[in-house]
């Protein structure tokens, strides 16, 4: 059996078992979030979802051998990657609601190892893969009871977080890697209030980090961001400024010095 062939049996493997138990936990009835749920995000993580799986479905299945934004990484390994994660972020969510503790990743090789073998998976396992992963972990939201929210989990770059971040990561996961799909999607396509969040997340991985920045971020008709001791100004719509924030280039902004600067990885 070739290696292709094996990572999709043990894919269509893992998906009846993970079907059959999504099937007895589901029960009859509506499900809903719980009221300590983070609404607001959860809310930013499906329709990012849903925005991803339309940017995806654009696509051919000849299409998903195509570069995208991330350098080195074909379509087939963005689409890999946030399947994973999906499955990642559910064990986050399962180590809330049990206690039992069961990380995103065994490690950084892991990780990468999966998103390679994912890579080369048939088009329609590699499909399947999103769409599964995001039911699975959807509906590990909608079980999770109030308490579990608060409850303590780690994160794959070591920080601790309760599991309502969660909904956040998966957030940042599916609208930024749908742009990334390069194919059609925009920053432009983005809710304002999504976007303004997303500056703060950079903003506030810089500061975790102890990044020295210092410049003043000036979105168009809205109040300026100093950042640091300020510095240079760097203008532009909010969209392009987000972009360029994430490392997905800088277009269409203009700076106080006459050239953009060069800025800290986001992550």
């Amino acid at each position: 059996m070739s290696t292709q062939e094996a990572a999709a049996t043990w894919d269509a493997e893992w998906e009846e078992e993970a079907r059959a138990e999504l099937r007895r936990r589901q029960g009859l009835g509506a499900r809903y979030d719980a009221e300590n749920a983070p609404h607001r995000e959860l809310a930013w993580a499906r329709s990012g979802t849903a925005f991803f799986a339309r940017k995806l479905a654009e696509l051919s299945d000849d299409e998903l051998d195509e570069p995208t934004l991330l350098p080195g990484w074909t379509r087939r390994h963005v689409v890999a990657h946030v399947g994973y994660n999906g499955r990642a972020l559910t064990r986050l969510t399962e180590w809330a609601r049990t206690g039992e503790e069961t990380p995103m990743y065994s490690s950084p090789e892991q990780r990468n190892a999966e998103i390679e073998r994912g890579s080369t998976l048939p088009a329609r396992a590699l499909r399947n893969l999103f769409a599964h992963s995001e039911v699975h972990l959807n509906v590990e939201w909608r079980d999770l009871p109030e308490a579990a929210w608060d409850a303590e989990v780690r994160t794959a770059q070591g920080r601790t977080v309760p599991a309502r971040e969660t909904a956040w990561m998966r957030t940042r996961e599916v609208w930024v890697h749908a742009v990334d799909l390069d194919s059609g999607g925009s920053f432009y396509d983005f809710p304002r209030d999504l976007l303004e969040e997303l500056l703060a997340d950079v903003l506030r991985s810089w500061q975790r980090r102890g990044e020295d920045v210092a410049l003043t971020l000036a979105p168009t008709g809205a109040e300026q961001v100093v950042v640091g001791e300020g510095g240079l100004t760097v203008s532009g719509a909010l969209p392009d400024l987000v972009r360029w924030l994430t490392g997905r280039g800088a277009r269409r902004l203009t700076s106080s010095t006459g050239e953009v600067p060069e800025i800290p990885r986001w992550f």
